[in-house]
């Protein structure tokens, strides 16, 4: 199976869910790990995962972050 890697459009949603000041911190852990993860061969960590899940269950997040969430967690060995 061939290493998965961030997309041009999650990347671009995990850039505004860094920049966004009202983001939370997991909304911020799941981007940074899905931009992290623009090259091959690298993959979620446990706790960047864990961020991952909590954002996407959240009723809070607005869709840019869980686009970038869903990356990373998408991204877990």
């Amino acid at each position: 199976m061939a290493d998965k890697k961030t997309g041009k459009a999650a990347a671009s949603a995990a850039s505004k869910t860094l920049r966004d000041g009202r983001t939370s911190q997991d909304s911020k852990s799941a981007a940074g790990s899905a931009l992290a993860q623009v090259q091959q061969g690298r993959s979620t960590s446990d706790a960047a995962a864990k961020a991952a899940s909590d954002v996407l269950q959240s009723r809070d997040t607005g869709k840019t972050s869980k686009k970038a969430a869903g990356s990373a967690l998408s991204q877990k060995k």
